[in-house]
Formats: structure tokens, C-alpha cells, sequence
């Protein structure tokens, strides 16, 4: 009879497949957790659990998530597994077939002093030949004096206390041998330097309410602080505090987040702090005033919100300015980031000025509405009538006058260039009040005296508005195609950012500038695989003076209709 047989129901359930060169192999070797880990990856995999997190692994098998990377990194060095990445963890298994993944036999004697001490300063528990082994590999294969080792492993006894294990002495000697500490001249350099910043950092700790000792990788943050992102031990308190971070990690999250937000002074912290709900607050009601769905608020918060409050708009104006970009279609962050640029650019920042303009607008907007109602039109205000009021007042037309011009368009053919021509008649007669007005003028019988003034707008209104479908069309041609349309986008979102970039000067404009000319040469390249000529984005008018108009920039007959006239 076998050694071992199974039942026949066991015989018929599910198994995770593995295989026996793992079982006869290093089975006899590995660490008793590391082969739960292995064994439970191979079960994730083979029964497609994609969606298994490293927290759900760690939680399945009663470890800390720090503690299942340090036993991936033990597999990886038997090349049974191969961790892909970090962030996210990501790990690939490998065959058991390899022939580096041996385990390395040493000889007991050339180390035999060396255990001994070891032994001595971990005196809370009995140290395993497996972890022996690894403690040579450190020795032979990260370069390391046994004096330095020693006293790292001191260093960490000394921190965690003699029960410490073997996975934390590990991941700090990797760190030293990283950046190159492997003798123990050098390690006992890095372990003063550590110790000239324990004061700050124990204060830093009692403080903020965290009670750890600090050790390597606390240095290395603390380092980052003050060194790289330049933070006082002041502001790095006043943050942990506010930010009520209770971890070396959330103090750093802070701090990055400060560090973006250019928020480096205690005073500067605190009333960051003080608004950051309100930041959040005011990026709800702006996205419900725009209509917008935000699943997570903080990239809006970050990319816009934060970006219009440092230009020195308040929350109360943002809301608003949001109210007035949804009531004429520009119902998104996007549309309202260009409409704040626009006014920034101009100096229109402060609340007063702001609303002011706003009111300007909404005047102008009902006054071209009026001035299409008159004509007989019922279409919505678009830009071209808001360039034709500004020409108009330019020309030192009052609004009475363009009331006047407006009555004598309804009904014509294409009321608004009717207008154009009326407007353009008075102001070479100099005729700028209702008083003066003649029924037609000299230029108007000279125009009707060969050809109808309705043939004239309706020749211009065909040309000009020819070459814009043509435009239009081409644009829209190109951005169907989905890898030019998704990088037209990106580089109007990219405009943007560079307007704000230089405003801020935070030296990120010639990054975004070095990044819009690269999508602008793949756009181009882009639209010469499709066939398109970007120069066709553009209107050509057939006439280059008056833009198929019919009158130059000072409201003349331009030489192109006298042309058109004397073909009749």
C-alpha cells in the first residue's frame, strides 16, 4: 500500500496546480512563510483573482503588506519570482526550473566568528541556518564587511529590540548598499549622520503625537524635508498637527501636498488648512453650477480650483464667474479655466471688477439680441455679432444709431451684412446722428444704381461664408480622427496650463512649452498621414483686404466690390 493516497471525494475537488521541482528543490529550504506565499500567489493566479489586492493578500494570510513584500523580494532572490513592480506591487511567477535560483552552500568556518556575534547581539530568539545563509549573501554578494554588517545589525537590534527579525535587518542593508555604505568606516559615518537628526525628528514625533522611534528611512524622509523640499522643523510640526498625520508617510504626503501648493511658511500652512475645505466646498458648488458629474474632486481641486484661488479669485466670484460660463456654454472646468485666463490676462480679478465685467458682457449680449430682434432674426448671439458690435462702436457709432441701422435691415436677405453696408455708408457721409440720416445716401444709389444692395450681401455673405465651411469642415475632418483629436485636445489643455505656468513662474512653463512642441510636430506628422493641410483650418477669403466682407478695417467699400460692381 502507498505512503500516500487520497479520499475519493478529495480526488474530485479543485487543486492549484505546482510544481515538483518547487517541492524538491527548495521546499527543504525556504522560509515557512515565504512558501505560503508562494503557494497562495500560484492559487490567486491559477483561479483568476485579477482583482486581489496586496491588501487582500497580506489580510488572507494574517501579515502586513510590508512584511508580504519583503517575502517576495526573498523569492525573487531563489528567481521564483520576479516583482515587476513597486507602485503598484505587481509580481510575476516564475518556473522553478532555473539553475541560478540554487541555493548557495557555504562554508560554515569562514564564518564562524561572524555567527557567533550575530548570535550574541539577537539574543531574543535562536537564529535559523536559512537566516544565517542569508546573512552571507549579504556578506558575499552585496560586498559588505562583516563589521559593517555587525553593526548595522546592532544599529537594528538596538531600534527594534533582540526579537527582531530578519527582514528588517535585510531591507536596511540593502538601503546602505544602495548608496554604496558597505564598509564599516562608511556605515558608521551614515549611522552618525543619522544620529545628529534623531533630536529634531524625536521632537518632530512627541509633537505631532507619534510614538516610534526614528530610524533609517525616517532620516532619509526627514532629509527630504528640510534638504529637498525646504520645510522648517516648525512647519514639518505645524503640518503633522493640522494634517493630523500620525505616521512618518502622512507627515510626507503633507508636505508633498504643501510643497505643490508653494505653502512653506507656518502662517501659510495654517491658512491652507483652514481653507482646504473650503477649496473642496467651492469645487462642488462650481461643478454643480456647471453641470459637471466630478467621481473624485481632488484632481478639479488641484488643476483648477487651487490654481484660480493663488491668482487671487475668491470662492464667492468663482461660483459666479461658473454661473455666468454655464449660461453661455461653457458648461466645463476646461471652458471655465480659458474664460478666467481670459479675464486674468486683462486684470479683472478682484470681486468688484469681476462682477462688473460680467455685467458688461450680459448688457452687450442683451443689447446684440435686441439688435437682432430688430433685424428679425431669432437665432442665439455667436461671436461674429460680437465682432461686428465692436467694429461698429470702433467706427464711433452710438447704440441709437445701430438701432436705427438695424430697423432699416429687417427683412433684407442677410440683415446683419445689410447693416455692415448701412453703418459703413453713414460713416463716409459722417453721419452720426438719427437727425442726419438720409433714406439713402450718395453711396447707397451709387451701389443700387448697378447692382441690388441685396446681390451685394448675398455675394459676400456666399464667399465669406464658403471659405469658413471649408475650414470648418477640414477641422472637423481632422478631429474625427481619434489620435489627432485626442492630441488637439491635450494641447489646448496643455495652452492653458503654460498661460498659468508663466503667471505663477514656478519654472514649470518650459517644461509644458518643450511638451506642446512635441504634440504640435505629432500633430503635424499626424495630419500628413491623413492627407490634411493644417494651413486649410483657416478661412482663405478670396479676398485678403476685407476678409470677403465687402469693406476695409475703416468701413469702406472695399477694392474688391467696386470690382464686383463693375461687372454689372
Amino acid at each position: 500500500m502507498p505512503l500516500i493516497s487520497v479520499s475519493d471525494n478529495l480526488a474530485k475537488k479543485s487543486f492549484t496546480s505546482v510544481e515538483n521541482r518547487f517541492i524538491t528543490k527548495y521546499l527543504p529550504v525556504l522560509e515557512p512563510n515565504a512558501i505560503k506565499i508562494y503557494l497562495f500567489s500560484l492559487y490567486v493566479y491559477q483561479n483568476g483573482l485579477s482583482s486581489y489586492s496586496l491588501e487582500d493578500f497580506a489580510k488572507h494570510l494574517s501579515i502586513t503588506e510590508d512584511e508580504t513584500k519583503n517575502y517576495f523580494e526573498y523569492l525573487e532572490e531563489f528567481e521564483l519570482v520576479s516583482v515587476i513592480s513597486f507602485s503598484p506591487f505587481e509580481v510575476k511567477i516564475l518556473n522553478a526550473d532555473n539553475v541560478y535560483g540554487t541555493p548557495k552552500k557555504f562554508k560554515p568556518e569562514k564564518y564562524a566568528d561572524f555567527t557567533k556575534t550575530v548570535q550574541n547581539i539577537i539574543k531574543g530568539r535562536m537564529i535559523s541556518t536559512n537566516e544565517f545563509r542569508e546573512y552571507f549573501v549579504l556578506l558575499e554578494d552585496y560586498g559588505f564587511e562583516q563589521d559593517a554588517l555587525l553593526m548595522i545589525i546592532t544599529y537594528c537590534v538596538n531600534l527594534k529590540g533582540d526579537n527582531i527579525r530578519f527582514q528588517y535587518i535585510k531591507k536596511v542593508a540593502k538601503s546602505f548598499a544602495e548608496d554604496g555604505i558597505t564598509t564599516a568606516k562608511k556605515v558608521d559615518e551614515k549611522l552618525s549622520a543619522y544620529t545628529s537628526s534623531t533630536p529634531a525628528l524625536l521632537k518632530i514625533y512627541s509633537e505631532s503625537g507619534i510614538k516610534k522611534q526614528p530610524d533609517i528611512d525616517d532620516d532619509k524622509l526627514y532629509k527630504k524635508w528640510t534638504v529637498e523640499l525646504g520645510f522648517e522643523d516648525e512647519a514639518i510640526i505645524a503640518a503633522s498637527k493640522l494634517f493630523k498625520a500620525k505616521t512618518s508617510e502622512k507627515i510626507d504626503e503633507a508636505l508633498s501636498e504643501l510643497y505643490k501648493s508653494k505653502k512653506f511658511d507656518v502662517k501659510e500652512i495654517e491658512d491652507y488648512c483652514k481653507n482646504k475645505n473650503s477649496v473642496y466646498t467651492a469645487a462642488l458648488e462650481i461643478a454643480r453650477a456647471l453641470g459637471v458629474y466630478m467621481q473624485n474632486s481632488a484632481p478639479y481641486v488641484e488643476n483648477y480650483v487651487n490654481v484660480w484661488y493663488d491668482c487671487g479669485y475668491t470662492f464667492d466670484c468663482m461660483k459666479t464667474i461658473a454661473v455666468y460660463c454655464f449660461k453661455h456654454n461653457r458648461k466645463s472646468f476646461e471652458d471655465m479655466h480659458g474664460f478666467i485666463n481670459g479675464l486674468y490676462n486683462d486684470g479683472i480679478v478682484n470681486d468688484s471688477s469681476v462682477i462688473e465685467h460680467l455685467e458688461k458682457l450680459e448688457t452687450e449680449e442683451k443689447f446684440i439680441k435686441r439688435l437682432l430682434d430688430l433685424c428679425g432674426l431669432t437665432r442665439k448671439v455667436i461671436a461674429w455679432d460680437k465682432e461686428c458690435l465692436t467694429r461698429w462702436r470702433s467706427w464711433n457709432f452710438s447704440d441709437e444709431m445701430l438701432v436705427e441701422a438695424a430697423k432699416l435691415s429687417a427683412g433684407k436677405s442677410n440683415p446683419m451684412a445689410y447693416m455692415n453696408s448701412i453703418l459703413s455708408s453713414w460713416k463716409s457721409d459722417g453721419t452720426y446722428t438719427a437727425d442726419k440720416i438720409k433714406p439713402t445716401s450718395p453711396k447707397t444709389n451709387s451701389i443700387n444704381s448697378r447692382a441690388g444692395r441685396a446681390e451685394i450681401e448675398q455675394h459676400y455673405y456666399d464667399l465669406r461664408h464658403a471659405a469658413e465651411d471649408l475650414a470648418e469642415r477640414a477641422l472637423t475632418s481632422a478631429l474625427t480622427d481619434e489620435i489627432y483629436g485626442k492630441i488637439d485636445k491635450d494641447l489646448k489643455e496643455l495652452s492653458i496650463q503654460s498661460a498659468f505656468a508663466e503667471i505663477r513662474n514656478d519654472g514649470s512653463a518650459e517644461t509644458l512649452s518643450k511638451r506642446i512642441k512635441e504634440l504640435e510636430e505629432a500633430g503635424d506628422r499626424r495630419l500628413t498621414e491623413l492627407g490634411i493641410n493644417k494651413d486649410d483650418f483657416n478661412p482663405h477669403y478670396s479676398c485678403k483686404l476685407c476678409n470677403d466682407t465687402g469693406y476695409d478695417e475703416h468701413g469702406n467699400p472695399c477694392t474688391c466690390m467696386k470690382k464686383f460692381l463693375s461687372s454689372f
